[in-house]
């Protein structure tokens, strides 16, 4: 029962966009750090990510007509 709800709550929390940071972390980990020419990038700070995240997510027309 604990599985299925800790399951459940990684599914709400992805839908969500609440693990965006974690997964930007883990995928920064995986695909920056391992590259030799981004080896002295340092990954944003939870703020300065969620500050870029909205800006992009908002940036342009987002209406219909």
């Amino acid at each position: 029962m604990i599985r299925r709800l800790k399951s459940f709550w990684q599914i709400v929390r992805r839908l969500s966009g609440d693990d965006a940071y974690e997964r930007y972390l883990e995928h920064f980990d995986r695909h920056h750090q391992a590259d030799p020419d981004h080896a002295h990038c340092q990954p944003l700070s939870k703020k300065e990510f969620f500050k870029q995240w909205q800006e992009e997510k908002w940036r342009g027309v987002k209406r219909c007509c």
